[in-house]
């Protein structure tokens, strides 16, 4: 069992699986919200679709974080777990991409607060 993966995963687990909850729970709120902060780029007509896309990612990576918390204490290995980092950075690429065309900068900064464990983990894992 590795304390450090452990760790790492819940939070990524956390994370991930929050936001998705958050998506759904207030689905139309949240494609209302990102109309207007995408309303002056390219993405504006396709925010249903991008906000789906990042939803079923955030699902998989949140699922996959779990998923490499027990493989992690049932057997050590950290398959899981690296998975989990890699879909974490590829849906965290993709929100720092459309914070960057809205060019909401800070918040495009808050994106890499959290790109920076998930990187860590690929690494580490």
């Amino acid at each position: 069992m590795n304390a450090f993966a452990l760790i790492l995963l819940a939070f990524l687990a956390i994370t991930f699986l929050q936001s998705g909850y958050d998506k759904i729970a207030d689905w139309n709120g949240n494609v209302s919200w990102l109309k207007g902060h995408f309303s002056q780029t390219f993405l504006k007509n396709q925010v249903p679709f991008a906000l789906l896309t990042v939803l079923a990612l955030e699902i998989v990576a949140g699922v996959l974080a779990i998923m490499g918390i027990a493989e992690n204490i049932m057997s050590g290995a950290t398959i899981m777990g690296n998975y989990a980092c890699v879909v974490s950075c590829v849906t965290l690429l993709m929100l720092l991409f459309g914070q960057r065309i809205a060019k909401d900068y800070d918040g495009a900064r808050t994106i890499v607060i959290y790109l920076i464990p998930a990187l860590i983990g690929v690494y580490w894992l």
